[in-house]
């Protein structure tokens, strides 16, 4: 009575999930597809390369249409390094910055917009600065000679109002305090802007916001719009590195432990002796290791290797029955066996001497030649 399995085999399991595991992959093609369709997106407010809303990647579209060099930094290295005379520095969250960090972009920059200050930022930076009050978003006339906001004519702003003697203050909110103010500074001037919604996405179209961003934020070749963050440990000047926090008596301990450790080494180190020749703990007779020998030729197809050890070894043999030295060249030990044989000395070359053995079959021909060739001197 024959019995059959009923449990799936290979076969009948493939054709069973080939189906569902073609619907993964096609899905997962079509994701990747689709990702790679929309390129790199980043997300946040005011981010150049946002679509969102809140995003910015439009004004920095039509700055990149005018002709203006967009670098987009997101933290304090990249800022530095981004950063000449011939710049716009757009910082969108300068509270983030410490204000001997903010200074120093401030000095390198042409032009300096920062969006919606705070009083940290008001009271160690730009001490002159007064916030006034909080009004809403609306749509404000600039009421200012500030020819970006005279080209821009109104816009939609609010947020924080600021004032400051000598400033030009733009935009009133309802406290008074201008949500626009631009301060002469070395050189070029600072922009304070109380509201960052005319510069996104959502509010670029109105009124004349796309104008007032691309006056303020286009005036150079360069834009460097930084993007502070907190996660950039450049920004914080309490954190410190785990090698900041070790004192400096730890790593002159651990230096001195090291050359301690390393004497003690060279101390305790075992010197190489000459090598010593142990007896085998048993007797391997001699055509027991040469089998061994063969087998292992054979694995490795070392053919032409076992036969030059053949020709070696009958050399050394026909040497010592020909009387000759054990340091006899190849022509006095082909021209003494010709001699001794009869056999013409190309014969007794290409045996002795020739090339190596390609393959077995030639291997165990090259055993018998030699076989004969010696047979034939220890007979003559």
């Amino acid at each position: 009575m024959s019995t059959s399995s009923v449990s799936p085999d290979v076969r009948r399991v493939w054709r069973g999930a080939r189906i569902p595991l073609a619907l993964v992959a096609l899905i997962f093609a079509a994701g990747a597809l689709l990702l790679l369709g929309r390129g790199e997106q980043t997300h946040g407010a005011l981010e150049p390369g946002s679509y969102e809303p809140g995003g910015a990647h439009a004004l920095a579209q039509l700055l990149r249409d005018q002709g203006v060099d967009v670098r987009t930094a997101h933290t304090a290295d990249e800022a530095d390094d981004a950063i000449d005379e011939d710049a716009t520095l757009l910082v969108t969250q300068p509270d983030l910055v410490p204000a001997k960090r903010l200074d120093a972009l401030r000095q390198h920059a042409a032009d300096v917009v920062l969006v919606t200050p705070g009083a940290p930022t008001l009271h160690d930076s730009l001490p002159l600065v007064q916030p006034v009050g909080q009004s809403d978003l609306g749509t404000l006339s600039p009421q200012c000679t500030v020819a970006a906001a005279v080209a821009a004519g109104d816009v939609t702003l609010g947020g924080i109002g600021y004032s400051s003697p000598g400033a030009r203050s733009c935009y009133p909110g309802e406290d008074g305090g201008g949500t626009l103010l631009q301060l002469a500074d070395s050189g070029g001037t600072t922009t304070l802007l109380g509201s960052s919604a005319p510069l996104t996405n959502a509010r670029l179209a109105d009124q004349g916001n796309a104008a007032l961003g691309l006056h303020l934020l286009g005036a150079h070749p360069k834009l460097v719009w930084y993007l502070p963050s907190t996660t950039d440990p450049a920004l914080d000047d309490t954190r410190k590195s785990i090698f900041e926090l070790i004192p400096d008596g730890w790593y002159y301990g651990a230096a001195q432990a090291f050359i301690a450790v390393a004497l003690l080494a060279l101390w305790r180190a075992r010197r190489l002796g000459p090598v010593v020749t142990e007896p085998l703990p048993i007797v391997v007779r001699a055509a027991e290791t040469a089998e061994g020998r063969a087998r292992l030729y054979r694995r490795a197809k070392a053919a032409g290797h076992a036969g030059e050890t053949l020709r070696e070894a009958a050399r050394t043999r026909l040497r010592t029955v020909l009387g000759l030295p054990r340091d006899a060249d190849a022509a006095a030990l082909v021209t003494a066996v010709g001699a001794r044989t009869g056999r013409p000395a190309n014969d007794v070359g290409a045996v002795l001497y020739g090339p190596p053995a390609p393959d077995d079959p030639a291997l165990v021909r090259l055993a018998g030649e030699l076989d004969r060739v010696e047979r034939e001197v220890g007979r003559t």
